[in-house]
């Protein structure tokens, strides 16, 4: 048998666990040991806090008898034990009028009883009636008395707030939904404004001031707002049964604005929570809005969309609306019954009727943006072709136009030939045409362009023109090796084909195509040999283009050779000759290769930008992720989200053309969810993070998995959701059991979250998990700063002995430091800002004189280090420890010296006014006796 001592503790934890079936079980298991034993006060708090967790978890009925135990024990049996609880007593009162209406099997006449009562109580308590008005008015609406509620309404407006309000997000919640169904909706945006802006610290917000706000935004044409509303209201709601009544509205939200996709994923993931409704109320409600959303579906030709439900026979969504509005309107009739009135029976007729709003909008965050701004080629001027020239004039021009890259003009001569001219009966001739033909087919022509070379090769040998046969050989060569398995015999035909030219700018060209095939072979080495001489040969020609080319080329041998330096000093010789030059094609491709070696993020941006402006054959993808990767580094998350949204597209269609895993769609999720977060976008962030780490557990990705838990971590905790945040973190800890390094990072950020929360002791113990795990991964200094955030978890935790078990495990550490750590600076800093702690400890349990040795030398060090005002912050606690501990003179002459030396807006500058006032004046009065 547990001890009451050992039951008040699990009490204690019981109520930090969040809402749900967990808390639910343990607050059962507290209350059955509870009950064998004599402690009344235990008794009552453990049901008056199980109260408040089964109306939150999901089973607001079972409220209704551990409420009434808690007023019968306190009508009962009046106890100095029942003060600390008079005010959830009576809070809850409101808890239990709302949930009395959502339970047609419950009398009217009970619900306007416990309203009476809870008038009685407040008044005799002291308190005003303004929640007992909101709470009439909410009956009354809930019935359909339109005038009784508008009556209450006003008495509610008028009444001023007290401590049994609800909260500054709740009130305005009931008053934006009053103002919403009068279709005043510029008076509800405005209205809630200020309340979202506030700290929102209640269970119920901001995601139900948020839900109403969904309709309110879309009305005054903020439809980017609306979409949030719903995100990080929905993300919330997703997560509580309680919430059904709430999710059924983010259903019609989905339907009504296009998104019905959308609305059939959100009833597909709750549709079993019907079975366990939290009330009838909320089953009705949610049915309804699932009938408005599958009449939708079948009325846009999705009526065959298959729902599955556990224990069922899957349905279409054209029988599962049948079934559903049958439900709702039952229950709607059993409500009315007991009302006396047909309110609720038209009011669920009006949500399964719903029309769409008339304003679309796609509300997933990977949807492509349809206003993608394109940027379209640049046209060159067609060239001015002779009309008198003959066959071989034109191919002459054709050959001069490919040596400068102008590929569209190729092709106008090229046009122009086979409109004036058949096929050249000279083999040398033909055979140069077939060349030009296949040099002017886009790099994804693969077939084709070996089909032209090939003609072209055999029109060459007819000709004996061994040298121009040897080269289209070479290029066919290189051309199957790059796309498909480079092979010995085709080196040997590159090779060949270098020893085979005798005209330098021909070998130069071959000692290119020679560099293309060992780069192919992963011979990076020969590679870069390769394309050196052909620089070589270049420079003595003097052809600047050759050149651009080239470099180009040596940037990428370079980059897979992991020479970064030379890649990017060649990347940029090509692109600043392809800017300034032209062509297009090749100031895009230039900025391509530039683009993914440079490691300047601003450079990136504008090079790449280029490449996508053009439509590289390919490089869509990886232009689009290097740049966002980019975007990033800059601080410009918003411009970043495009690029990262347009690689899932990406990445989605290539896998669905290959009829393979989704993989790269799945890291380019991660991506975006990374740059929403950077943007501020929490919910978007989760749900993109949340595909992707379905994703990758569904494929077995434990390491990517693990990355997407951390960056939801921190998406958590920056929508408020902490407990979540810390279930991650723990799971994390378990699952680098091997790694002590991120283990004991992890660690940290969980401890920071307990810190934060106020769950000091849990914190420390955390903290301390840190510091072993980064003292096993051979992190001393890292294991130092955690001693000294646990030291802070134990001061505050009032937890004094083990506080002192770290200072004194601390000196040690300290003293075991090797001299060359522990004289850097940041663990010098450390090292100071532990003696402040330490003084913080002491001081605030009134040890003064014990502080003053650890304060000691701290200051002098700080300063040693630049770390001004913190060594202004420490040496202000030393004067004050030797002020309270009776070393006034010593306090005096330190605050003075102090003083002189602090800039006029020090951030302790105040502070140590005050204690040098203070302690000249308790001196003063000493010699004045």
């Amino acid at each position: 048998m547990k001890t009451a001592q050992e039951l008040w503790r699990l009490l204690s934890e019981a109520r930090e666990m969040p809402y749900g079936t967990a808390q639910i079980a343990m607050f059962d298991e507290l209350i059955r040991h509870v009950d064998t034993t004599d402690d009344q006060a235990l008794k009552f708090y453990a049901r008056l806090f199980a109260t408040t967790a089964y109306i939150y978890g999901g089973e607001p009925v079972r409220a209704f008898p551990s409420f009434s135990w808690c007023v019968a024990d306190f009508d009962r049996n009046p106890s100095p034990y029942h003060e600390g609880g008079t005010h959830n007593l009576l809070w809850l009162f409101k808890n239990m009028v709302h949930s009395m209406t959502r339970f047609p099997e419950l009398p009217l006449e009970r619900t306007y009883a416990v309203l009476d009562d809870m008038e009685r109580r407040y008044r005799e308590s002291g308190h005003g009636l303004q929640p007992v008005y909101k709470h009439r008015y909410l009956v009354a609406s809930h019935v359909g008395l339109t005038e009784e509620a508008d009556e209450w309404f006003r008495k509610w407006q008028a009444a001023p707030r007290n401590r049994l309000s609800d909260c500054a997000g709740c009130d305005p919640t009931t008053l934006v939904s009053h103002l919403a169904d009068e279709g005043r909706f510029e008076e509800a945006a405005e209205l809630a404004a200020p309340v979202l802006a506030g700290d929102l610290s209640c269970s119920e917000q901001p995601q139900s001031i948020l839900s109403e706000l969904m309709e309110v935004y879309l009305k005054t044409g903020r439809p980017s707002e609306a979409a949030d509303a719903h995100r990080r209201s929905y993300l919330v709601e997703r997560n509580n049964l309680a919430d059904l009544w709430g999710i059924g509205d983010h259903i019609t939200f989905c339907s009504r604005t296009g998104n019905e996709h959308r609305g059939l994923e959100i009833l597909q993931r709750h549709i079993d929570w019907l079975d366990r409704a939290p009330s009838p109320a909320a089953a009705m409600n949610f049915a309804a809005s699932a009938v408005q959303l599958l009449r939708r579906l079948e009325k846009i030709g999705h009526g065959h969309a298959t729902v599955r439900r556990a224990g069922r026979p899957d349905a279409t969504a054209a029988e599962l609306a049948r079934e559903l509005e049958t439900f709702a309107l039952d229950l709607a009739a059993r409500f009315d019954a007991r009302n006396g009135t047909d309110h609720q029976s038209t009011v669920i007729r009006e949500v399964m009727s719903e029309e769409p709003y008339g304003i679309e909008f796609n509300l997933s965050p990977t949807a492509r943006r349809t206003d993608e701004v394109t940027v379209a080629p640049v046209v060159t001027k067609a060239p001015e072709l002779s009309l008198t020239a003959t066959a071989e004039e034109l191919i002459e021009l054709g050959e001069r136009y490919s040596a400068e890259d102008r590929t569209d003009a190729l092709q106008a001569v090229l046009d122009a030939h086979d409109a004036r001219f058949g096929e050249p009966e000279e083999p040398a001739l033909a055979a140069r045409l077939w060349s030009l033909r296949g040099a002017a087919l886009p790099d994804e022509a693969i077939e084709e362009t070996a089909t032209a070379w090939t003609r072209a090769a055999e029109l060459f040998t007819a000709a004996d023109d061994v040298t121009e046969a040897s080269a289209m050989h070479a290029r066919l060569a290189v051309q199957q090796a790059m796309h498909g398995e480079a092979t010995e015999e085709q080196l040997a035909v590159v090779e060949a084909d270098v020893a085979a030219q005798d005209d330098p700018g021909a070998t130069a060209d071959a000692l290119i195509r020679l560099a293309q095939m060992y780069r192919v072979l992963d011979r990076l080495d020969d590679a870069d040999e390769a394309v050196d001489r052909a620089d070589r040969i270049a420079a003595e020609l003097g052809e600047e283009r050759r050149l651009a080319y080239h470099a180009m080329i040596r940037a990428q041998n370079r980059m897979m050779a992991g020479r970064g330096e030379e890649a990017v000093e060649a990347a940029r010789r090509a692109w600043a000759f392809y800017s300034e030059h032209g062509p297009v094609r090749e100031q895009a491709l230039s900025g391509m290769v530039l683009g993914q070696v440079t490691d300047d993020p601003e450079e990136a941006v504008a090079t790449l930008g280029a490449a996508l402006a053009f439509g590289l054959p390919g490089a869509a993808l990886p232009a689009r992720v290097r740049r966002g990767r980019a975007l990033l580094q800059l601080g410009r998350p918003d411009r970043a989200i495009d690029d990262f949204v347009e690689a899932v597209a990406l990445c989605t269609e290539a896998a669905a053309a290959e009829a393979g895993p989704d993989v790269g769609a799945l890291f380019a999720r991660q991506e975006l969810a990374q740059a929403y977060h950077q943007a501020d976008r929490p919910a978007e962030a989760a749900e993109v993070a949340e595909e992707a780490l379905l994703g990758f557990e569904r494929l077995a990705l434990q390491e990517p998995a693990g990355n997407t838990r951390f960056l939801l971590a921190a998406i958590y905790r920056d929508l408020g959701d902490n407990d979540r945040a810390l279930t991650i973190y723990r799971d994390l800890i378990e699952e680098l059991v091997d790694n002590p390094a991120g283990r004991g990072q992890v660690a940290e950020l969980a401890g920071q979250l307990l810190y934060d929360m106020d769950r000091d002791s849990e914190a420390a113990l955390t903290f301390r998990a840190s510091a072993e795990a980064l003292r096993e991964a051979g992190d001393l200094a890292a294991e130092l700063r955690l001693l000294r955030r646990r030291l802070m978890a134990h001061n505050y935790a009032d937890e004094v002995p083990e506080a002192e078990e770290v200072i004194e495990l601390a000196a040690r550490r300290y003293a075991e430091l090797p001299a060359e750590l522990a004289a850097e600076p940041t663990v010098i800093w450390d090292r100071s800002v532990f003696a402040f702690e330490i003084g913080n400890l002491l001081m605030r349990r009134g040890r003064y004189a014990e502080a003053v040795p650890h304060l000691r030398g701290a200051p002098e060090n700080l300063r040693g280090i630049g770390a001004v005002d913190d060594a202004d912050r420490v040496e202000g606690m030393l004067a004050e420890a030797l002020m309270r501990s009776g070393s006034l003179e010593d306090a005096e002459r330190i605050l003075g010296a102090l003083l002189k030396r602090m800039r006029p807006d020090a951030p302790t500058r105040d502070l140590a006014t005050r204690l040098y006032d203070e302690v000249h004046t308790a001196i003063t009065g000493l010699n004045d006796r």
